[in-house]
């Protein structure tokens, strides 16, 4: 009954959703795939490096992305941006598979020597082009994307707020006046929240405007920064999570949105400021909104993955600490050597913040933030037949393109611009030297120079980026493949190395795109059956991202789950001062039933199942209430799928047994394991008034073999009546099962759901034989696991032989459990004596 009226419920929520109202209002595409078909939105907050995350978890800024650790089963991990830590480039690695597919945000085209900068259509599109013809595969074919240098194989109009769309797609500008009222009207609360939202940051814009000016900030930088900061910290990042919210309920296979709000203030006010901070809070609710909206979808399964594309260095410009630009100064450094000094263009004024805003598009946009385009540039070079020394630098790394001084050796070059220049270190591709690559490539050899002299990579990676680099090998492979890149120029001038406060070349005191510790050290927020590969890494790289995201997606029923971690939460064996005293191995032991994997929302799905399993990790789970081939379900094996998508070998007791169709309990392990018996436990008594109507009740009896010690599992479903109970509780503690003789000396475990509570007899008579494992552990309080929406009855049960240590239990309460079975799982660690431990 109860779960009747939860699936009611969802549906009629359903059915009255707005997204979905608006998508059909704007005639957008719905998929009516299968509703199990594996989804994917994947949320990047831009600029967010990991010790900032932790700092903003501790202080409570982020309070829904502590509780998806806290309650919803997701890990957090390491993130390496690789270099340069850059979004267009980590972006590039995520939908194409190419890492450092551009050298910096902006750099100069080698065929045309215009300036490409990825804020603009033109240099997005003709490096995502380039991509496409190398055969590269989108990861977003099929999908959307939110506030993205690049499309990743979105169509046109499903780009939005991207370079090359500027704006909302297609569909939303060329509907009609009834659907924009509907849109409206639908999200009434949302846009009186955002009006709310944008007056109160339009406040704190201008309060930080002064604050700038007394600071000695230019007066019309800090002037033109408030109505970008408004735009992008809070109607881009309302307008993309409505987009977002409106493509899940269409049924998007996979969805990419880019919260900018935290990159953009800590470009303005460094990363630890607490403007920065501020907009951290408004980007938590962005990600709970669309997390909610993802887990209520009725068209697919959809997963949430959160991540960062790279960190940010609080630093400082270096026009502050010199009094001149990087690109004066490396022109009066080089004045006397170069062959044409006076031709020289420069792209190290221009700030990527100012240029955000254009994402909205509009004419009005257009000339209050203009930008040069590549024909009036082509236009100026072609003034001068020699191509001019040219400089981008858009943050901590400065190319320096077309230096002809006069066949001075590089090394030399490179030494001046860090003596004279004043850059922290200057890294160079030496034309004359060749060294072998991993896969038997002839590359030019990196070298450089910095405050110690010359060096090379990789031999002096290790100095010159510091042995505490939490990514020191990759960091080192990827900056000598960024200096390699056909369009990183003749020079790469780095604002940091090892032992220098990091610099800018841009007018900012947050900056990224370097190889630093910060920069290149972000953050990933992943269910807790997703886990980086098994590389010896212990971190993900947008590239594993790529390639878990693609897995993800293609994943069929009955296809295997790759991730089969240990347990999130492991139970740590204690020191042992005595060498004498035992050691314990630990097992975790799942039981569950799973409600013939029908969930709360009314769907059937056995994957759905899975995942809640694969996300705990049990060595040994058992379940309740399985079919097998019954046409009510599909004539699927259900037991049997699910086994083989957890890599684990099942055993299946039918408690029913009508021709094919078969209904019962089953035990699965990746352990060796024995079958000892199944059967069928007694029925109600002669003269009850349920013996005629119920329901067969069965047992299963496994040896399983842990480390040489032999565990004895039992999984059983006890009946509905009490009579029916007791009869069957007096024939499981019988010799036929644990009073056997099979069982003597050896550790018995029993679970199942008995559908009793705690103070009933039959549960009473149990435990003067074996111990309730929730009673068992010191401090625990008892679960209760049914009904999952408000799981108050304890009827599932976990029972241990009384010498048996219980170190941990949970019972999860995530989104997921609530959703997949009308029964939470009962999850208990056991220390099992004997071994060196696991």
């Amino acid at each position: 009954m109860l779960t009747r009226i939860a699936t009611r419920l969802r549906n009629w929520r359903r059915r009255v959703s707005r997204s979905e109202w608006l998508a059909r209002m704007l005639k957008l595409r719905i998929n009516e795939r299968d509703p199990e078909a594996p989804a994917l939105v994947l949320i990047q907050i831009d600029g967010l490096a990991r010790p900032q995350f932790d700092q903003a978890l501790a202080e409570g800024k982020m309070p829904f992305l502590k509780k998806l650790i806290e309650r919803e089963h997701y890990h957090l991990d390491n993130w390496y941006s690789g270099v340069p830590a850059t979004t267009p480039a980590v972006q590039a690695e995520i939908f194409y598979g190419v890492r450092a597919a551009v050298p910096s945000f902006g750099f100069m085209s080698t065929e045309s020597q215009e300036m490409l900068r990825m804020y603009e259509s033109y240099g997005a599109n003709l490096v995502e082009k380039r991509l496409l013809d190398a055969g590269h595969e989108p990861l977003l074919k099929g999908g959307s994307c939110y506030v993205s240098s690049f499309r990743g194989g979105a169509e046109h109009d499903e780009a939005h707020f991207c370079p090359a769309s500027q704006g909302w797609g297609s569909s939303l500008r060329e509907a009609g006046p009834l659907a924009l009222i509907a849109m409206v009207l639908a999200n009434l609360w949302s846009l009186i929240r955002t009006v709310g939202l944008l007056l109160l940051e339009l406040i704190l814009s201008i309060v930080d405007f002064f604050r700038g000016l007394t600071k000695g900030q230019d007066f019309v930088r800090e002037l033109m920064f408030i109505p970008t900061r408004i735009a992008i910290t809070i109607l881009l990042r309302e307008l993309s999570t409505v987009g977002v919210k409106i493509d899940i309920a269409r049924g998007l296979p996979i969805i990419y949105i880019n919260l900018l709000g935290y990159d953009e203030q800590s470009h303005r006010r460094g990363p630890s400021s607490k403007f920065a901070h501020w907009t951290l809070k408004g980007i938590d609710d962005a990600v709970a909104r669309i997390w909610r909206a993802a887990h209520r979808s009725s068209r697919r399964h959809y997963d949430v993955w959160i991540y960062s594309d790279h960190g940010q260095d609080d630093t400082t410009a270096y026009e502050s600490l010199h009094g001149e630009s990087f690109a004066d100064a490396v022109s009066a450094a080089l004045s006397d050597l170069q062959a044409n000094p006076d031709g020289g263009k420069s792209d190290s004024d221009r700030g990527v913040q100012l240029q955000r805003v254009r994402l909205f598009g509009g004419q009005w946009v257009q000339k209050l933030f203009p930008v040069k385009t590549p024909e009036d540039q082509q236009g100026e070079d072609q003034q001068d037949s020699h191509p001019p020394m040219a400089l981008s630098a858009m943050g901590p790394l400065a190319l320096l393109y077309n230096i002809d001084c006069k066949d001075l050796p590089q090394q030399t070059i490179a030494r001046m611009l860090v003596e004279k220049a004043k850059a922290p270190m200057v890294l160079y591709a030496d034309k004359n030297e060749r060294i072998t690559g991993p896969n038997g490539e002839q590359l030019s050899r990196i070298k450089g120079w910095w405050r110690e002299g010359a060096f090379s990579l990789p031999e002096d990676g290790y100095k010159v980026l510091g042995k505490d680099h939490p990514f020191l090998d990759e960091a080192i492979e990827d900056l000598a493949h960024l200096c390699r890149h056909p369009e990183a120029g003749d020079f790469v001038a780095s604002g940091w190395c090892a032992g220098h406060k990091s610099i800018t070349y841009a007018i900012e005191c947050g900056s990224h795109g370097g190889a630093s510790r910060k920069e290149t050290h972000g953050f990933a927020l992943m269910p807790g059956d997703i886990h980086f590969p098994d590389n010896g890494r212990g971190y993900w790289r947008p590239s594993d991202l790529r390639d878990a995201a693609f897995a993800f997606l293609q994943a069929q029923p009955a296809q295997e789950l790759k991730s089969t971690p240990p347990p999130a939460t492991p139970v740590q064996a204690q020191p042992h001062e005595d060498t004498q005293q035992p050691r314990f191995n630990k097992l975790r032991v799942m039981t569950y039933n799973v409600h013939i994997c029908k969930g709360m929302d009314g769907k059937l799905s056995p994957e759905r199942i899975a995942r809640v399993i694969a996300r705990y990790s049990p060595d040994i789970v058992a379940l309740q209430e399985v079919d097998v081939r019954r046409q009510r379900t599909g004539g699927v094996d259900q037991a049997h799928q699910i086994s083989r998508m957890l890599s684990m070998d099942c055993h299946f007791q039918p408690a029913m047994h009508l021709e094919d169709e078969r209904y019962g309990d089953a035990i699965m392990t990746h352990l060796p394991v024995r079958l000892i018996k199944k059967g069928i436990l007694p029925g109600p008594p002669e003269n009850s008034r349920f013996r005629n109507s119920a329901e067969p009740r069965g047992a299963l009896w496994m040896e399983i073999d842990f480390h040489g010690t032999a565990i004895q599992m039992f999984n059983t479903h006890l009946g509905l009546s009490k009579g029916e109970r007791q009869r069957q509780v007096d024939a499981l503690l019988g010799e036929d099962w644990l009073g056997g003789e099979e069982c003597h000396n050896k550790p018995r475990i029993l679970v199942g759901d008995f559908n009793a509570l705690p103070g009933a007899g039959e549960i009473k008579k149990l435990t003067e034989v074996l111990d309730d494992a929730q009673l068992k552990l010191p401090g625990h309080k008892p679960k209760g696991t049914f009904f999952s929406r408000l799981p108050k009855a304890r009827i599932d049960y976990i029972f241990v032989e009384p010498g048996l240590q219980v170190s941990d239990i949970h019972v999860p309460r995530s989104e997921l459990t609530r959703l997949a079975s009308d029964h939470l799982p009962l999850i208990v660690d056991l220390k099992i004596p004997g071994g060196e431990g696991k």
